[in-house]
């Protein structure tokens, strides 16, 4: 790797001035793979995944390019949230694709960067496709489900739950609290009309199944095991057929990692994270169109 070919650039996006590292590969011919930012974060990412995978990429002949969109880092202006800095990714593509003269670009975000990679991808066909890691689907009811399926499970079957519990560091009545309110908000189902991915005022998740179903490209979806947000994601699936359709299609691959935490914080995942998404995008077809 030679982290010494990266090039810092300062670039306008739809409302504010952004700030991005631009990781050029010496030979170029798949796609151009952008790491999309998930809130809070900026361009280096936990553990510098972001920076890792980057220089990875750029060591095995695909260009990378990481920012961070307005309000986040060291970009301008109040922070956006993940649904609206559309104008932004197309901002970082202008520039990515002008630059390096790229056949086009592979999205790649984790957490609500995945959900905002889906929102934008349809729209624009330089996307030739999408790394989705532990798409952020969350709702109220989700996550409450999430808590009573897994983490209060999980727990109840732990040693030092029941010593806690009968040395007295737990308080039973408050735990029985805490959990019968998760159960309550569990039965709302405010992710109702998951599968209703033709209505603008639908649920997050139903939002997002409808912008995959929008995008024909290819999509690898990583998921960790060790991790609640991963586990609403997959809960939301289950319950929509309209998800399991999608995902079960021949364009989308699903790898997991069944130890990994959500930012995928040790060495070992991370570099399989790194090393799937290179092989997923050299296998990439770098002159397939895609079809809005």
């Amino acid at each position: 790797m030679n982290p010494a070919v990266e090039q810092a650039v300062v670039f306008p996006g739809a409302a504010a001035e952004l700030l991005g590292v631009l990781h050029p590969a010496p030979t170029q011919q798949q796609p151009g793979v952008l790491i999309v930012v998930g809130g809070p974060q900026y361009r280096v990412g936990s553990h510098r995944q972001f920076v890792l995978l980057a220089r990875f990429l750029a060591s095995q002949g695909i260009a990378a390019m990481r920012f961070d969109y307005q309000g986040m880092g060291d970009s301008d202006g109040e922070m956006l949230d993940f649904e609206a800095i559309d104008g932004d990714i197309r901002a970082a593509i202008d520039l990515f694709c002008q630059r390096l003269a790229l056949p086009g670009v592979v999205i790649w975000g984790l957490c609500d960067a995945a959900s905002a990679a889906l929102f934008y991808a349809a729209g624009d066909p330089r996307v030739r496709g999408l790394v989705l890691l532990n798409p952020w689907v969350r709702t109220e009811a989700g996550i409450a489900r999430v808590y009573v399926q897994h983490y209060y499970r999980t727990r109840l079957l732990r040693r030092e739950t029941w010593s806690g519990l009968l040395s007295g560091r737990i308080n039973p009545w408050r735990a029985g609290r805490s959990l019968l309110q998760q159960w309550l908000k569990s039965r709302r189902g405010d992710t109702a009309g998951a599968d209703n991915h033709t209505s603008d005022n639908s649920s997050l998740p139903a939002r997002m199944a409808s912008g995959l179903a929008r995008f024909s490209g290819p999509v690898l979806l990583i998921l960790s095991g060790d991790d609640l947000t991963a586990r609403e994601f997959e809960d939301a699936v289950r319950a929509s057929p309209h998800w399991q359709a999608l995902l079960g299609a021949a364009r989308v691959s699903t790898r997991r990692i069944a130890a990994a935490n959500h930012t995928f914080s040790r060495q070992a995942w991370r570099d399989q994270v790194a090393v799937w998404t290179r092989d997923w995008v050299i296998a990439l077809d770098p002159n397939a169109p895609h079809v809005p």
